[in-house]
């Protein structure tokens, strides 16, 4: 790809969820060359994941066909972006190359990953995240017959539930932190929203306890017990794999790289900050969906509708969203509050708790550290293979610590990508390009 030309566009998505969907097809009709970049095999992001044992639902067909139906909406799955080395211009990198894309316009539809917070066992083989546990199911991951305890706060401990119970596993129990008071509020508010409403009865399980949280996961080689606190007591219980969610960190890491503003976004997490227009602090940069406060795919579509509007200059019918957005704004500030999490989830790690998997580095050896950048200089928090995606949201939950802005490359990439952009609009000569 030495000396390859950029490819150009009106309009860049960045994410084909919900968000970037729906934005895509909000922009169509203007005429506007348009590219949808996903790192996913296929549209949908991680509510709508296709894969062997998903079974897409309705809403996740009619948005892949309707961006089908516009011939100027390109898109381009399995492509991950690895740096920014100009305003108006990205990198990416696929299966078979790495090239330019520049655009005058362009929405973040990034999404948000799972907030893993550490406790004694988290590390074992058979413990992920609860989205996580969805992912592989999906992905197919055989669990027919296993035992399985679910863990943390919020609707998606259901959902996750739902997926393994489809595929044949035995849940044991859905532990939800929030109190049994919390839970009922939210479930009679949820009256506002009808179709939420009805989902909650088709999640509903008897396995469902509040007020219940993991202590730490036992085993030799893998999970073979957890221990869970019910209230003032202490339970122990034989399994085969565990799921914990604690909710959700949006992934700001490329708008960041662009210098849009942050706002704070519950947890400690941060989210990108728009405007009644979906705009960021940065002109012709909009953001939808999750990076900007999770909500629900409701809410993403809405958003992305709003941004897909809003890029191409139709003001009018991205006004025409505003009350569908306020009203799912609404369900998520609901769900924020009924499901925020407890104080006493920050002492769930023990001193010798791993914090950085990556790297060994347990909760004790942060203790005096002054921030993120003390800790990634001298304890190595950090340094590891996630690049302190995981470690850096439970150090920013358990400490306040606040990310430095990202540095490129966002992702792991070939030499080849990076030596093929030689030149002033390449990372050749950027001070901060390192592999």
């Amino acid at each position: 790809m030495n000396g390859t030309a950029a490819e150009h566009c009106d309009l860049l998505i960045v994410g084909a969820g919900p968000a970037g969907m729906a934005a895509a097809v909000a922009a169509a009709p203007s005429g506007a060359s348009i590219m949808v970049i996903d790192d996913n095999p296929a549209p949908g992001g991680q509510i709508w994941r296709d894969g062997p044992n998903a079974a897409l639902p309705p809403a996740a067909r009619k948005w892949r066909e309707s961006m089908a139906r516009h011939a100027n909406i390109r898109v381009r799955s399995g492509t991950r972006i690895v740096a920014a080395p100009s305003g108006q211009e990205l990198l990416l990198e696929d299966a078979e190359r790495g090239w330019r894309v520049r655009w005058k316009k362009l929405i973040l539809c990034t999404g948000a990953r799972e907030l893993l917070l550490p406790f004694p066992g988290w590390t074992l083989p058979g413990v992920t995240g609860a989205g996580g546990l969805q992912a592989l199911v999906k992905a197919g991951l055989p669990v027919e017959g296993e035992r399985i305890v679910i863990a943390g706060s919020g609707p998606l401990l259901l959902a996750a539930a739902a997926t393994a119970r489809a595929a044949g596993a035995k849940v044991l129990r859905i532990a939800e932190q929030a109190s049994l008071a919390s839970v009922v509020g939210f479930g009679a508010s949820l009256l506002r929203w009808p179709g939420k409403a009805a989902q909650a009865v088709t999640l509903a399980d008897a396995r469902y306890r509040t007020s219940s949280r993991i202590v730490s996961v036992q085993g030799a080689a893998q999970v073979e017990s957890v221990r869970l606190r019910q209230g003032g007591s202490e339970v122990d219980m034989a399994c085969d794999r565990v799921a914990c969610g604690f909710g959700l960190t949006p992934n700001t890491q490329l708008g960041q790289m662009l210098g849009c503003a942050l706002t704070p976004a519950g947890s400690g997490a941060q989210a990108l900050a728009v405007d009644a227009r979906q705009a960021t602090s940065i002109p012709g940069v909009y953001a939808a969906g999750e990076c900007t406060g999770f909500g629900g795919s409701e809410r993403a579509l809405a958003q992305g509708t709003i941004a897909g509007h809003t890029a191409v200059g139709n003001e009018r019918a991205a006004k025409a969203h505003e009350g569908e957005r306020a009203r799912w704004n609404a369900f998520a500030a609901r769900l924020h509050h009924s499901f925020a999490l407890a104080p006493d989830i920050r002492q769930m790690a023990r001193p010798d708790t791993l914090v950085c998997r990556c790297e060994d580095v347990p909760l004790s050896a942060l203790a005096n550290c002054s921030g993120w950048t003390d800790a990634k200089l001298h304890r190595r928090c950090g340094m590891g293979a996630c690049q302190g995606r995981v470690c850096g949201d439970a150090a920013q939950f358990l400490f306040g610590w606040t990310p430095p802005v990202p540095r490129p490359p966002l992702s792991p990439v070939r030499i080849a990508t990076l030596a093929g952009l030689a030149g002033p609009a390449g990372l050749a000569n950027h001070e901060e390009a390192r592999q």
